[in-house]
């Protein structure tokens, strides 16, 4: 019994840190520079996205329209005035902007 138990602890703690992993994308200094300068210049209205909270690793819907930030790989929007940085392919909040 106490292998079984071994067993599946040992899983719970793989399954735990995969999905960690996955939520910690890190913006380099310089490109955070260039993201925080980009948006300022670029201001959008903010929008509304009821259902959703706005913490890093969330997922935005697919009706939320991105907008590119030149020289990197992300996207952004503005939800309820705060600038949110998003992984284009996953649609995941990798950086809230105050």
């Amino acid at each position: 019994m106490r292998m079984h138990l071994s067993t599946a602890a040992g899983f719970l703690l793989l399954a735990g840190v995969g999905a960690a992993a996955a939520q910690d994308i890190i913006i380099e200094p310089e490109q955070e520079t260039v993201i925080r300068e980009y948006v300022k210049k670029q201001p959008l209205a903010s929008v509304k996205i009821p259902g959703v909270e706005l913490n890093i690793g969330s997922t935005l819907p697919e009706t939320v329209e991105l907008h590119e930030v030149p020289e990197t790989k992300y996207r952004y929007v503005v939800v309820d005035n705060r600038t949110v940085v998003v992984d284009p392919g996953t649609r995941k909040i990798i950086k809230i902007i105050e």
